[in-house]
C-alpha cells in the first residue's frame, strides 16, 4: 500500500513526464525510503532502446533512485528546495531491466549535513538486486523566477 501515491510525490518533486520515475512510496522513515517504478512497455525510452529487445537505460535506472531519495530529502524542504546529483560512486548494474518489472528501491541516508546528503541504495526486481549505487545529493534553494519584462512604451513622434 502506498505512504505517498503519484499526486503526493509531485507536490515533492519537480520532476514531470516522462522524466518523473518513481510511481509511489511503499515505506518511509526519517533516514530510509522505498520507491516502486513500474516498468512497463509504453516508457518512451523504449522506442529507441532498444527496439528489438527492450531494456531500461542505467541511467534512468540510477536517475529512479536519485528521484527516491530526492522525496527523502526534500519531504520537509517544501516548494523552495532542490536537490541535484552531486555525485555517483560504486554504480553497478547486475540484469537488465525490462517491460513487465517492478523496480523497488530502497534508499538511506548515509551521511547528511546541511546542504549535502550521501545516501545508498539498492534497486530489486522479484527479490534479486539488479542495480546499486551511492548517490551525493547537494540541496540548494529554487531560485525565484525572473520577472516579465516590462513592456517599452509606445514613443511618440
Amino acid at each position: 500500500m502506498a505512504i505517498l501515491d503519484i499526486q503526493a510525490i509531485k507536490a515533492i518533486l519537480p520532476h514531470r513526464y516522462p522524466f518523473l520515475l518513481v510511481d509511489c512510496i511503499v515505506e518511509l522513515e526519517p533516514e530510509r525510503i522505498v520507491g516502486i517504478k513500474n516498468v512497463t512497455a509504453n516508457e518512451p525510452f523504449f522506442k529507441g532502446h532498444f527496439p528489438a529487445f527492450p531494456v531500461m537505460p542505467g541511467v534512468l535506472i540510477v536517475e529512479a533512485k536519485a528521484q527516491v531519495a530526492g522525496v527523502l530529502v526534500m519531504k520537509d524542504l517544501g516548494p523552495q528546495g532542490a536537490v541535484f546529483f552531486a555525485s555517483i560512486d560504486q554504480a553497478k548494474f547486475r540484469r537488465p531491466v525490462v517491460p513487465g518489472d517492478q523496480l523497488r528501491i530502497e534508499m538511506k541516508i548515509g551521511k547528511r549535513k546541511a546542504t549535502v546528503a550521501k545516501v545508498y541504495g539498492k534497486v530489486t526486481v522479484d527479490g534479486v538486486v539488479v542495480a546499486e549505487a551511492e548517490i551525493m545529493c547537494k540541496l540548494a534553494d529554487v531560485p525565484a523566477p525572473a520577472p516579465a519584462p516590462a513592456e517599452a512604451a509606445p514613443q511618440k513622434d
